[in-house]
């Protein structure tokens, strides 16, 4: 008797509990007939085997393509192997290994790109999460927590595939998850992606402008300075810590605002802006350049958007910061309170942030050439 042990293969199982799933059965598939090629039929023996069968001149041809298969199989089933730990996709509605946990890196890899999201709570997540938004998700898509998630295990400052909510978990879907997913998506296999989300639902772009944070948190209602809490009091500070961690990992290639129904129409909005760019840029040792800022537009004045008047400011974002970039909003769905997202507009925004990064970062190869970085620069 031989068995196949099922353990050191990549487990996907139906919600029986019983069945393997797509990949899970291809492996143990492959499996199978490497060891039917190895104990049940070495090609030594087949002539003998065809003799008791007396099918030897019949079977002959049979014989040699077996032979081929199950040598083909021997040969590839370590590339399979190889491209299921790259690629994974798993589905996490099950409720099984909620926190989506992986293993922390532990070498810096020049593949892992990371971007940082800050925002309010268009960014910290506002619609309910469905089941579609927890399935097919690829391992390659990684969240590191920038706050304890006490129901699910997950640790600040460690790494989780990105099963949401990213922000906190009392947080909804965000633009960061279906950023991640057409990020990944999109980019070679090698590349693995990260985000950190640090974002406040209601609060203004001066709660990430640490000279400014703890006056503004002093006159801030009871429910804002609850959620500030959770970051010690100084969400720029947590961003900071959680990012230079993410840069032993990986390389931190942008920053992802969504941000303004707070500041709606406020003119000097992107010079404020422009000082919490500067300083995460000087904080983490990057360059503008090779870290862009990507500024989302607020629900749009045709979508009914009732603080749609600051697109006119972000518009204003590339004049005030050159490597400032602009994600429209126009035709996202909007909610009825006319402030949020639904989970679908929220799904289009990020495919949409990935589109711009991506084009950028293309632009950004061409001009100045590949980015060539063992680690990024810390402070």
């Amino acid at each position: 008797m031989v068995c196949v042990n099922v353990k050191s293969m990549l487990q996907s199982y139906k919600k029986d509990s019983l069945h393997l799933v797509f990949p899970s059965n291809v492996d143990f598939v492959v499996a199978f007939l490497f060891i039917f090629s190895q104990f049940v039929i070495p090609l030594r023996n087949l002539t003998h085997l065809l003799k008791l069968l007396n099918m030897k001149r019949n079977c002959m041809i049979i014989a040699f393509a077996l032979a081929a298969t199950l040598g083909y199989a021997q040969e590839k089933k370590g590339e399979v192997s190889s491209f299921y730990e790259k690629n994974t996709v798993l589905n996490y509605n099950d409720g099984n290994n909620a926190a989506g946990e992986i293993q922390q890196p532990t070498k810096f890899d020049p593949n892992f790109h990371i971007y940082l999201c800050i925002g309010q709570s268009n960014m910290e997540g506002n619609a309910r999460i469905e089941p579609q938004d927890r399935e097919g998700l690829n391992t390659r898509f990684k969240m590191m927590a920038a706050v304890d998630f006490k129901n699910t295990g997950r640790e600040m400052g460690k790494w989780y595939v990105a099963v949401p909510p990213l922000c906190r978990e009392n947080t909804g879907l965000t633009p960061a998850d279906y950023f991640g997913r057409t990020m990944v998506e999109k980019s070679p296999e090698k590349v693995s992606i990260g985000v950190i989300n640090v974002a406040i639902g209601g609060c203004s772009i001066d709660l990430f402008d640490e000279d400014k944070a703890a006056a503004y948190i002093a006159k801030s209602a009871d429910w804002l300075q609850n959620f500030c809490k959770a970051y010690d009091d100084n969400p720029y500070r947590r961003l900071i810590d959680m990012a230079k961690k993410a840069q032993e990992a990986g390389v931190i290639k942008g920053i992802l605002l969504h941000q303004g129904c707070t500041d709606n129409g406020q003119r000097d909005w992107p010079d404020r802006v422009k000082l919490v760019y500067e300083r995460i840029l000087a904080d983490l040792g990057l360059e503008a350049e090779r870290c862009p800022l990507y500024v989302g537009e607020l629900m749009s004045q045709q979508d009914n958007g009732i603080c749609s008047l600051h697109n006119s400011v972000i518009a204003s974002m590339p004049l005030v910061i050159p490597t400032a970039h602009v994600v429209p909003s126009l035709g996202c769905a909007g909610n009825f309170d006319r402030l949020h997202f639904t989970a679908e507009g929220y799904r289009e925004l990020g495919r949409r942030y990935a589109e711009i990064v991506l084009r950028t970062e293309k632009a950004t190869d061409a001009m100045y050439g590949k980015q060539k970085v063992k680690k990024n620069k810390k402070k």
